[in-house]
């Protein structure tokens, strides 16, 4: 069953991805505790549990599995850094980590290695219903991220969707980052 997760807000920077069968929590918020370089750091937290309140401050006392310092303009995309332990901290700029499928192709097209050591690859509105598609090396659909249909009425929520195939589930922070990084490069048109 794939883990499908409610995107609350809709918000890029601050929204909590609840998975309707309350399997896995997650939580994209502002950095508080960014480098000055950086315009709009963003952190993103396993939370555990389903938040119950608008203001749910529960992320402060964890520690990030991510935190995104995505560059002033003109100086690049910026760093992402995976902190899901305190032994191991890896800070990657995101032009490496989430790097153009072609030389000259489009920015809304790109691949990056996830902890499982293979490759994925983000495609933007190129599957009919999805506004972001993730495909495996062998093209096969992995993720993909769904904008509520105009015509349906929410209460509450955005009505996006982000939904991970059960098989890729241990990837479900690395899809969440690196869809977060897409976005952020289409709203910002880098």
């Amino acid at each position: 069953m794939p883990y499908v997760f409610e995107d609350r807000t809709g918000d890029l920077r601050s929204s909590d991805f609840d998975d309707i069968y309350d399997r896995m929590f997650l939580r994209v918020i502002p950095y508080p505790h960014a480098s000055q370089r950086c315009a709009n750091p963003l952190a993103i937290y396993v939370m555990g549990r389903r938040s119950t309140r608008h203001q749910d401050a529960r992320h402060l006392e964890r520690r990030p599995s991510v935190i995104l310092e995505f560059g002033q303009a003109n100086f690049g995309l910026g760093t992402v850094h995976f902190t899901q332990s305190p032994t191991s901290r890896t800070s990657i700029p995101m032009v490496n980590y989430l790097r153009k499928t072609t030389f000259f192709g489009g920015s809304l097209s790109r691949k990056f290695k996830a902890v499982d050591g293979r490759e994925y690859k983000w495609l933007h509105r190129s599957v009919d219903g999805h506004e972001w598609t993730c495909l495996s090396e062998e093209g096969y659909i992995v993720a993909h991220y769904d904008l509520r249909p105009p015509n349906i009425a929410v209460y509450g929520i955005s009505g996006n969707t982000l939904t991970i195939h059960e098989a890729y589930s241990s990837l479900c922070v690395d899809i969440l980052t690196s869809l977060t990084i897409m976005r952020y490069i289409a709203e910002y048109r880098i």
